[in-house]
């Protein structure tokens, strides 16, 4: 019988504590083929030698005692040369089955692995089991159907969940695709105060502090943790979908207009760029010449004796 991959992953997913990597597995094959050839050195060494003769009497007689097969799998195992020290105990009988000891290959690719732990998941909801395989940011592990999650939360005691808010929403999508990100970037983006947001999802855990940003005062910086990968069921950053409103680099510069707004200039608003007098009095005599339409000189002349008006006389008396 040919060595079941699939079979030996299941055993392994369900005796593992927490996620299984492909690393895991492959130093798990690699341990494996170091002990065969440990137990087939240690028998090397225990065999008696060809054509050794074999002291005291014979005895051809067989006992009627019933024997075990632990008895006997105990007294094959070689005796350690120190009476005080731990016997080792060789493989039974059930560790020796063909599809899971035999023709063990030496090398597992980290493909071939994953085709295994696929064709695995497959069958799982294939057959509507009450546990699902799935592959995380950690590794693979056995989870619960969602079907069970009810009763799941019953044995834990634990309240039901609570849907997150648009605005926490909102500000956990800001530190998704922002990140790092600081407090006073994402109130930026947002519009809005984003305090009791950030709060909800590091009470979640979420989101966490990354560090502080080389800014002036330090500020915060937030990130997103492993268990917001598990919330949204990706397994990495990488697989979130793709922006389609602005690229980082295009918030990047809308950002340092926000936050270094240019003045607006003459210019911008269709003026003309020359600058005017302080005194409005005073005019360039360049600016007052062109002003000046090009007409005839006029010439004044002063009023003549004729035309110039009579004293004023007092009014004549009335006549009688």
């Amino acid at each position: 019988m040919a060595f079941n991959l699939q079979k030996v992953l299941r055993a392994l997913l369900f005796a593992s504590n927490g996620p299984l990597t492909i690393k895991e597995i492959q130093e798990t094959l690699t341990r494996f083929h170091q002990q065969e050839a440990d137990l087939l050195a240690r028998a090397k060494t225990n065999a008696p030698a060809e054509g050794a003769a074999v002291s005291g009497p014979v005895s051809t007689e067989i006992e009627s005692t019933p024997v075990s097969e632990s008895a006997v799998a105990a007294s094959a195992a070689p005796l350690p040369a120190d009476p005080g020290a731990d016997v080792v105990v060789e493989p039974t009988a059930a560790e020796t089955a063909p599809d899971l000891y035999q023709e063990v290959p030496s090398l597992v690719t980290a493909s071939q692995i994953r085709e295994a732990m696929d064709a695995i998941a497959a069958d799982l909801r294939v057959r509507d089991e009450v546990f699902y395989l799935i592959e995380g940011s950690a590794g693979y592990r056995l989870v619960t159907n969602p079907k069970t999650a009810r009763w799941v939360r019953l044995l834990r005691d634990e309240p039901p969940p609570v849907r997150l808010s648009q605005a926490a929403l909102e500000t956990l999508a800001v530190i998704a695709y922002r990140q790092p990100v600081t407090r006073g970037e994402i109130e930026t983006i947002r519009g809005v105060s984003a305090e009791a947001g950030l709060n909800k999802l590091l009470e979640r855990g979420l989101v966490y502090v990354a560090g502080r940003a080389e800014l002036p005062g330090r500020p915060i910086q937030y990130g997103t943790t492993d268990d917001f990968l598990e919330f949204i069921g990706s397994k990495s950053l990488a697989e979130l979908p793709a922006s389609d409103v602005l690229s980082n680099r295009q918030i990047d510069d809308w950002l340092k207009q926000v936050e270094s707004p240019q003045l607006v200039n003459d210019r911008d608003v269709g003026l003309e760029t020359g600058e005017l007098p302080l005194d409005p009095a005073e005019e360039p005599v360049e600016d007052a010449a062109a002003a000046t339409p090009a007409t005839a000189p006029v010439t004044v002349q002063a009023p003549s004796a004729e035309s110039a008006p009579a004293a004023s006389e007092p009014p004549a008396a009335p006549s009688a």
